[in-house]
């Protein structure tokens, strides 16, 4: 049985090389804790956990006339769990995918509401700018979409609409006074997780098979590309 993460599948989509080297052969480029970002996914987690214990809408869903409340389930907290998540297990094709959601809503009707919160800071958000401009943006949406046809899998039933809760740091405040100030920015996105079994399908084909070519657009692999052509011309320089 193979065990898919959301973000394997993600990294399959941007690089099939680098996927193929970090879960087939465990070799990563190394990577820095995002240990702010994790914060804010926290507190942002514990106010909603506050409006879940009572059922009652966060005033964010009221400002944004949202009818939902956040989702009372059993499962929430091993959902959110990074080294858990929610998960669905195909028998019949040999995977185990899922990944770690940051928050469900769920509307009067049933239907769930998948959120994720994000953390940046920018001098303008401009989402609309973000999204046309930079592939990572679009990855956000993947994500929303992923989550959805998991929690479809599960056997609940899900909204196509799915929400980035965002947040936008202050770097210009005259006096920082160790407190961190934010603009809050609600983004909602239409999805469609139609997509997404084929995609799990072909990462797992993709680590069964030999080394594949690498993206063309890949930091990574361009990186490594010119620090070989240099080692050629110089091996030297190159460590020295």
């Amino acid at each position: 049985m193979l065990k898919l993460s959301r973000s394997a599948v993600e990294q399959h989509l941007n690089c099939q090389r680098c996927f193929y080297l970090a879960y087939k052969h465990k070799i990563r480029p190394p990577s820095l804790p995002f240990t702010l970002n994790s914060a804010v996914d926290n507190l942002c987690k514990n106010e909603f956990d506050h409006y879940r214990a009572k059922q009652e809408p966060h005033p964010l869903f009221l400002e944004h006339n949202i009818d939902a409340v956040p989702f009372a389930h059993e499962k929430m907290d091993e959902w959110r769990n990074n080294f858990k998540g929610i998960r669905y297990i195909n028998e019949e094709e040999g995977y185990n995918f899922g990944g770690a959601v940051d928050d469900i809503w769920q509307k009067p009707n049933g239907e769930l509401i998948v959120v994720d919160v994000k953390a940046t800071s920018k001098n303008e958000f401009n989402w609309e700018e973000t999204f046309s401009k930079w592939e990572y943006a679009k990855g956000y949406k993947r994500q929303l979409e992923m989550y959805q046809w998991t929690l479809r899998k599960n056997g609940f039933e899900v909204a196509n609409e799915g929400y980035l809760v965002y947040y936008n740091g202050k770097k210009h405040e005259p006096m920082f006074n160790q407190r961190l100030e934010f603009d809050l920015h609600l983004i909602r996105l239409e999805c469609d997780a139609s997509w997404v079994e084929q995609a799990v399908l072909e990462a797992k084909k993709t680590l069964e098979g030999d080394m594949p070519k690498t993206a063309p657009a890949c930091e990574n692999c361009n990186y490594l590309k010119k620090r070989w052509e240099v080692s050629q011309k110089d091996p030297k320089k190159l460590i020295e």
